[in-house]
């Protein structure tokens, strides 16, 4: 048997690319935040993860251009090794501070961040419970791991529950979940589940990355509950809301001790350059200045939510600027996409695997940033192509 085999039997994507309307990889000519150009074509970005806006911020470029100018374009070695700099450590105590954490520690991506925290701390004997609903870079940090992996249902409480009464109580029990879901923008029921966690014994890391910035008039999901100090461990991207490259996990600092010097992928990852990380602490500070954003965002956000389901649009329990449209059916989301593009509107199609069956749909996100024409013109797109594809 070649192992190469499935790579020629693989053909999903070149239909789609077949029909015309594949919508992935594509180049884009210029990204200036709210909108994108390609092939010549101006495109309003309802696709970004940019929610403040901050990734044009004169401040948050400044920061990044003058850390070059200083230290270069690379840190050219792992944290473990010869590559942090005071200011990773600057920014970590930033990061602590900002989320109500004794201790923060950067890694070189969110996904790196997740894989390397989740497997360092799940041993043989303990148990990962994840929302089904989680992020993939969660899925994949509990596989690394050596413990056993249970689901529940997403946002099922009772269900949970009945999960963890089946661990038996010589196991170390890790709950994670998103604060935000990166697909349907609704919020981990935290104010029910962080008690029972407790009940059970059982440690909670949050996954913020779509809430940062966000949530919690900036900081976060847990911040917004006001359960900062009942989440064990919480951890964010620099990607989305701090406009740059990276990760970070906050907790108590004996487990961010543990981590630092257990996790592979800190131990064997090159360190975010110096431009990376002085770019996020301008973020911070813009986001501490101009809390305006964060009400921006979130007025867009519910907007978005309050016109699209006047028109008929399916956008399932979001409660964010993260504002799903199910369409429910593989070409017809692609369809969709196809057309919202053609007209200038930039949305993320996202089909089975990624979703269930039957959850097909278009994602989309705003930013702070948008103006209110550019908000009007996307809502009269989207209602044009919901007819016109007969969705609506």
């Amino acid at each position: 048997m070649d192992i190469f085999k499935k790579c020629t039997e693989y053909t999903d994507a070149k239909a789609v690319i077949e029909k015309g309307i594949y919508p992935y990889f594509l180049p884009l000519a210029e990204n200036e935040g709210t909108e994108v150009v390609y092939e010549g074509r101006h495109i309003i970005m309802c696709g970004s993860n940019n929610y403040l806006g901050l990734t044009t911020h004169p401040k948050v470029k400044e920061a990044g251009i003058k850390a070059i100018e200083r230290f270069g374009t690379s840190c050219t070695g792992s944290r473990f090794l010869n590559g942090t700099l005071e200011l990773h450590e600057q920014l970590e105590k930033e990061l602590a501070d900002f989320v109500g954490k004794e201790e923060a520690l950067i890694f070189s991506t969110g996904m790196q961040t997740n894989l390397g925290t989740i497997s360092s701390l799940v041993g043989r004997d303990d148990v990962v419970i994840l929302d089904k609903e989680d992020h993939a870079s969660i899925v994949d940090g509990a596989r690394l791991g050596y413990g056993k992996i249970e689901r529940f249902r997403h946002n099922d409480i009772e269900h949970l529950e009945r999960v963890l009464q089946s661990i038996p109580e010589d196991r170390g029990r890790l709950i994670v979940v998103d604060g935000v879901f990166s697909m349907g923008g609704d919020l981990a029921d935290l104010p029910n589940l962080i008690p029972l966690a407790k009940k059970y014994g059982a440690r909670v890391m949050v996954d913020d990355a779509h809430g940062m910035g966000v949530t919690g008039g900036g900081r976060g999901t847990a911040h917004g509950f006001g359960m900062d100090n009942e989440v064990d461990l919480i951890m964010s991207t620099f990607s989305k809301s701090f406009a740059s490259l990276g990760g970070f996990i906050a907790g108590d600092s004996n487990v961010i001790h543990f981590v630092k010097h257990t996790a592979r992928s800190l131990i064997f990852s090159a360190s975010i350059p110096a431009s990376n990380a002085a770019s996020v602490l301008a973020a911070i500070e813009v986001i501490k200045a101009e809390p305006e954003r964060v009400e921006r965002v979130n007025a867009i956000g519910e907007t978005i939510r309050t016109e699209l389901s006047k028109m008929g649009f399916n956008i399932g329990n979001s409660v964010t600027p993260i504002v799903p449209v199910i369409i429910g059916e593989d070409d017809l989301t692609f369809r969709s996409w196809k057309a919202l593009f053609d007209n200038g509107v930039f949305v993320n199609p996202v089909v089975s695997p990624a979703v269930a069956p039957g959850q097909q749909l278009l994602r989309t996100s705003y930013m702070a940033t948008h103006t209110d024409e550019q908000i009007e013109k996307v809502l009269q797109i989207f209602e044009q192509v919901g007819k016109d594809l007969a969705i609506i």
